[in-house]
């Protein structure tokens, strides 16, 4: 597997993110050493907060997130998925699968030997994140998931459908403009080049382009199966999960549900809406965010 590296250079002065980076290196499947980067911040003896981004941003996302917690005592962990921000990027489209990216954030799980920890996940970090709930739910003591799911192949929206359509068809593919498009507040000039960073040019984006069609849509997809193996296991977690759903995502309009009937742990949970806030409900609302996943994180002790 051919990796690509995205300079350091490139990550200079970034806007309220200037966190020390963490390295762990993983070995894939077939033997590739793979590098996977990640913030580490707040008090080392804190139970962690594990924050999981999704498509196509990177740990940027949670940069006043991970702030905040920390200022409340919490050591947050922000990995980058493996074909973003600094993390090494698989230079194919082929390289890339919904069961590597599991696999791969589950050996990095393993390797910094995360307990007692809480799970915020959002998009693609969701769908990870509950694969990683599923496969070492002794390792979580509660979830956080908000604009995200666990797709089992039963289809999906129209908000959906344009954005797979156009990105896998689009000859460039923006990243920080997309970012831009999935809030309600306008990003600044320099957070859209913050989210641009991890791609020098269209060769870093074989992860940022592939994933929308991994998203297990149709029956025929691949990873159908294994999810709906996650899914009987999430049935009996019971564990404290709370949802954060946004009001203005048109992605993941009313998929909140689904967890309030099949997770038992999200029984009787005081689950929020996030008003005012769109897809990338970090950006438009992270301190409204660290309250409600410090206040859960208390009420649940």
């Amino acid at each position: 597997m051919k990796l690509l590296r995205t300079p350091d250079l490139r990550f200079e002065n970034m806007p309220d993110y200037g966190f020390e980076p963490v390295y762990t290196t993983i070995k894939d499947a077939d033997g590739t050493e793979i590098r996977i980067h990640s913030v580490d911040h707040g008090p080392r003896g804190a139970a962690p907060v594990l924050l999981l981004h999704g498509e196509p941003s990177w740990s940027f996302l949670y940069r006043h997130m991970i702030h905040g917690l920390a200022g409340h005592g919490h050591r947050v962990v922000a990995p980058d998925l493996v074909g973003f921000g600094k993390s090494d990027k698989p230079a194919e489209q082929s390289d890339y699968t919904f069961e590597r990216h599991v696999d791969w954030m589950s050996e990095w799980l393993e390797t910094n030997d995360l307990r007692e920890a809480t799970i915020f996940g959002q998009d693609w970090g969701g769908l990870i994140g509950l694969r990683l709930l599923a496969r070492f739910p002794d390792r979580f003591s509660r979830a956080v998931m908000g604009n995200t799911g666990l797709p089992i192949g039963m289809g999906s929206n129209k908000a959906f459908a344009r954005w797979l359509e156009f990105s896998q068809t689009t000859p460039t593919l923006r990243v920080g403009e997309i970012v831009n498009g999935g809030t309600v507040r306008s990003l600044t000039a320099e957070e859209i080049a913050a989210y641009d960073a991890p791609f020098p040019d269209e060769a870093y984006k074989a992860g940022a382009r592939r994933f929308p069609a991994l998203v297990p849509t149709t029956p025929e997809h691949p990873s159908v199966t294994e999810n709906k193996a996650a899914w009987d296991v999430l049935k009996t977690f019971n564990r404290p999960f709370l949802t954060t759903f946004s009001d203005k995502d048109p992605i993941m309009e009313g998929g909140e549900r689904i967890f309030h009937k099949l997770i038992p742990g999200a029984a009787g949970q005081a689950h929020v809406t996030i008003s005012g806030a769109g897809h990338f409900l970090q950006e438009d609302k992270p301190s409204l965010l660290v309250e409600v996943i410090h206040s859960f994180i208390e009420n649940t002790k």
